[in-house]
């Protein structure tokens, strides 16, 4: 099986890379529309944590995040976390504060995790849509087991070597004009 996934990879990217336009970019979880969400036909949500929620440094969270995902489970969405965050307590700790099971390291964009999110919530890819910050993990993911998806900006967050070199490649800088939340410690 990963041997015929790695023949097929040159093949994935090329037609990721053509479908650029196929994701949607917004600026911050709350601003996604249940009822768009609804229309489309999507009945789970597969989120990342850091920079999606939560800052990977935990300085920040998502303005009204919590609300919208309490507000989306009242309607009747599933949810499921995939993190590639190391720490496991702390993806262990908002699993719990958030009431979504979690998986961690997710290793993401590699499909396996994304099918296990898939059958624990009993959905079809088309029915799910993948919400992350990051083009080369969330939403590269997405693509490779047929999820649509949505990127938001990336929370501020101390940036590691390689996101330095991608830059707005990978990932689109949160809007300095809007609200940021401080993080409660936990």
């Amino acid at each position: 099986m990963l041997l015929t996934f790695l023949k097929r990879l040159p093949v994935l990217y090329s037609a990721f890379f053509q479908s650029w336009q196929s994701f949607q970019q917004v600026d911050n979880l709350a601003t996604i529309s249940l009822d768009s969400l609804r229309n489309r036909g999507i009945q789970g949500v597969i989120l990342d944590l850091d920079n999606t929620i939560v800052s990977e440094d935990d300085r920040y969270l998502s303005p009204s995040a919590e609300a919208w995902i309490q507000q989306a489970k009242q309607v009747g969405f599933k949810f499921f976390i995939l993190s590639n965050g190391k720490r496991r307590y702390r993806v262990e700790f908002w699993s719990h504060r958030l009431e979504i099971p979690a998986l961690s390291p997710a290793r993401k964009p590699l499909p396996m995790s994304f099918h296990r999110a898939l059958k624990a919530m009993q959905l079809q890819p088309s029915q799910v849509i993948v919400i992350g910050d990051s083009r080369h993990t969330d939403i590269l993911g997405a693509f490779l087991v047929g999820c649509p998806s949505i990127q938001v900006a990336t929370l501020p967050h101390p940036f590691r070597w390689w996101e330095k070199l991608l830059g707005k490649r990978v990932q689109t800088p949160y809007p300095a004009h809007l609200e940021l939340w401080n993080c409660e410690p936990y």
